[in-house]
């Protein structure tokens, strides 16, 4: 892994560079590289941001505030939030960073007018959407004002709203950084959201909501949107709703935005023509196709040109629906309002209407919550609520999305819902079909909801078995019920550099500083998460392989070497073989594993160059009191030396081997990926690269030995099937791409039985 860099520019990201660049400016790099329109963009990094953080000094003040705060408690939260925020504001910006950033404006025009966003390291993930809990900042011109907005966005990573979601999801505050993207704004004539599949059911058609303006507009669901249905086999559209769109949001001046009132003419104008919602549609299954997994993309047009400016995953997607099409609900009652559809499921309850943020105290447990629509500061509440009722807003809005998630019921777009409704109603709400019923309704047993399925995992209505193993990839342990619950064979990638990194001390800090214990108790608490999860099932660790640059931004990196290229330089197994100390705290953590009887656990050793260091490895494990000869030993096939030398390898009695194609291409064809004027030339299916991993996998098979992959090919449907068909023992994939390999596994290993058959 090269050093990165404080900026990027989109061409230079791709989507594995998330942990520099964000959720959001990995999308944008990746839609960039195949091609759609994306209006161009630099990042300040991830790694300028922890830079800040670190050199001046604020870093510890920040997290020992936030320890262990009762984020329920309202007016705390706020005063919190509000002490922190102020501390990142008042702390001096870096000069170099400073001055980077002024120069990518400069080269974007020196007066342009930009977008400035936040893109957060846990953002837009597969398995949890921290999608609007940091800021953004529109129609931003200077550098003065640009400057400001970039510190408000990292200042906006401790807003009361992000706080709160990140303790309910189990994130540590400080293991999340945050990026920033810094985009030319595009001034949308029109603009809105759209699902390349429908967003609960994930049927193939393409969902599409517009209004005039902004995109902001749809987002928070200031508008009631038009609603548009595509069917791409068909080539036509199979439905729409043209709304009345009364506000656009529209830039105001040289910095910020306005409401504006839409023209009488305009407001119950569709806002699409056919054409376009056939080309917007093309785009949307374009970056389906790339990702391999259903997405929800934001878009704007001005005059005939359309922008796609953010493509992420939709994280809602159920596979089956919790109430049957046409199914009556027993005793309805009277319907009294009619809206969308937003999130499926049957609720009863006390109607508790919210006008601002300060009636959010008035949502208990088991209420209705209704609003004229919601934004990120009401998710406390919404956590509470028993259902969600909005006046304005779609199928694409934040009350919709944040519904969704939760597994709450909602209708949106109701209208007046806030003016017909009075607080302590009963009423019931329909979330599949949009409708609320006057009083309590009974409920069919098919409408009550199965236990729900982590976000963004495809639920298929019966196990597909496969003889290649499937496993799945996890950085951290909050992540690991959403990675169990894609029913993977195991973990085939547990990286626990990022407990290391989330901790923001070096091993050497902790070493030196005489807390081994508190290092070693971090380990073992991530990783025995993990393992709890996938009980009887293999987990793969790998050690530490943090390069110098990464250390050297945390407390105890002051002495870190400087090395020209750290991708190839101080990093893998090969310094924890110098840095016996850094590895025996390590071992230490696997020890009380084991010891506790977690014998499925395997360390994986990562950067293997030649047979000796995985026999140094060994033989240091058996001095730190490990039976090393009844553990379960691998190694990474991440540099061309190893894969030539696996039969070498193989004799020295691994167990296992497992693919790092991210620098197996880099190291094979000298490619630097964060390199833009080589970037184009990382080829991943490169017949080098697939000669190297073809040799492996037989020289493995010919052994005994399980032949894995982990690296981001294993997430790719086509290099999987490639694989399989070469002999792959197992693979192991991102938690959003699980269910699609084994799909993809399955049909391949079909054929191959077929093909056999029929000769």
């Amino acid at each position: 892994m090269s050093k990165m860099p404080d900026i990027l520019w989109l061409a230079d990201i791709k989507k594995e560079d998330i942990p520099s660049v964000g959720g959001k400016g990995a999308s944008l790099g990746e839609m960039t590289a195949v091609g759609l329109p994306v209006p161009p963009a630099f990042v300040v990094t991830a790694q300028a941001f922890r830079k800040f953080l670190v050199t001046s000094g604020i870093d510890e003040k920040i997290f020992s505030t936030l320890k262990d705060i009762d984020v329920e408690d309202s007016d705390l939260l706020e005063n919190v939030a509000e002490k922190v925020k102020e501390i990142v504001m008042s702390a001096k910006m870096p000069e170099d960073i400073r001055n980077e950033t002024i120069s990518a404006y400069d080269k974007m025009g020196g007066d342009a007018v930009v977008a400035v966003r936040s893109s957060a390291t846990a953002e837009d993930l597969p398995d949890a959407s921290f999608a609007g809990q940091q800021e953004t900042y529109l129609n931003i011109s200077g550098e003065k004002n640009l400057i400001e907005s970039l510190q408000k966005c990292w200042a906006s990573l401790y807003g009361a709203r992000a706080i709160y979601y990140r303790v309910k999801q189990g994130f540590d505050h400080s293991a999340i950084d945050i990026a920033v993207v810094v985009q030319k704004l595009v001034y949308s004539e029109k603009s809105g959201v759209m699902f390349s599949s429908h967003p609960v059911t994930g049927e193939p058609t393409t969902i599409i909501e517009g209004s005039w303006g902004l995109g902001e507009a749809v987002v928070s669901g200031m508008v009631s949107p038009d609603n548009y249905v595509y069917d791409s086999r068909s080539g036509r559209v199979i439905d729409r709703y043209i709304a009345t769109k009364e506000i656009e949001i529209l830039p105001d001046g040289t910095h910020g935005t306005k409401e504006i009132r839409v023209p009488d003419e305009r407001q119950k104008t569709a806002v699409l023509s056919d054409a376009e919602i056939a080309r917007l549609a093309k785009f949307a299954k374009i970056s389906e196709e790339h990702y391999g997994v259903p997405q929800d993309v934001e878009w704007g047009i001005v005059g005939d040109e359309i922008f796609i400016l953010q493509s992420r995953p939709i994280t809602t997607i159920k596979g089956t629906a919790t109430t049957k099409k046409g199914e009556k609900v027993e005793g309805s009652g009277n319907i009294i309002l009619e809206g969308q559809g937003a999130s499926p499921g049957i609720a009863t309850g006390k109607v508790v209407i919210v006008g601002s943020t300060k009636d959010l105290s008035k949502v208990n447990t088991g209420d209705i919550m209704v609003a004229k629509m919601t934004n990120p500061d009401m998710v406390p509440a919404m956590r509470k609520a028993a259902a969600i009722i909005t006046d304005e807003g779609g199928m694409t809005c934040h009350a919709a999305i944040v519904s969704r998630e939760l597994g709450t019921p909602a209708a949106v777009g109701t209208k007046k819902a806030t003016s017909i409704l009075i607080d302590g109603q009963v009423v019931s709400v329909d979330g599949e079909k949009g409708l609320v019923y006057e009083g309590r309704i009974s409920i069919p047993e098919s409408a009550v909801p199965a236990a729900a399925a982590p976000a963004g995992v495809a639920v298929s209505s019966a196990p597909i078995i496969t003889a290649t193993s499937i496993k799945v990839n996890v950085s951290l342990p909050e992540a690991a019920k959403r990675a169990a619950a894609t029913g993977a064979d195991g973990v085939g990638l547990l990286r626990i550099e990022h407990l290391i990194l989330g901790l923001g001390k070096t091993p050497g800090w902790f070493i030196r500083n005489k807390k081994e214990e508190d290092f070693i108790n971090e380990l073992y608490v991530g990783i025995k998460t993990v393992m709890d999860e996938f009980p009887g099932k293999p987990v793969w660790v790998r050690t530490i392989d943090a390069p110098t640059d990464e250390f050297r931004n945390m407390k105890g990196g002051e002495d870190e070497p400087e090395e020209h290229n750290p991708m190839l330089g101080w990093r893998g197994i090969r310094r924890d073989l110098q840095s016996k100390d850094q590895f025996r705290l390590q071992i230490e953590a696997f020890k009380r594993l084991w010891e506790q009887g977690y014998d499925n656990l395997g360390i994986m050793f990562p950067l293997v160059g030649h047979p000796d260091e995985f026999v140094a490895a060994k033989e240091l494990m058996r001095e730190f009191g490990v039976d090393v000869d009844n553990k379960t030993l691998g190694i990474m096939i991440e540099i061309p030396s190893s894969a030539i030398l696996i039969d070498d390898f193989i004799k020295e009695g691994i167990a296992f081997a497992s693919f790092g194609t991210n620098d197996l291409i880099q190291y094979t064809l000298a490619i630097d990926r964060n390199n833009q004027n080589v970037a184009d030339m990382y080829k991943p299916k490169h017949p080098a690269v697939l000669k190297l991993i073809k040799y492996a996998i037989e020289k493995c098979r010919a052994g005994g030995v399980e032949c894995s992959i982990c690296g981001q090919a294993g997430s790719d449907l086509e290099m999987v099937k490639w694989l399989v068909e070469t002999g792959i023992t197992s693979v192991s994939a991102n938690i959003d791409a699980v269910q699609n390999i084994r799909e993809t596994a399955a049909r391949t290993e079909k054929k191959i039985l077929l093909d056999a058959a029929r000769k």
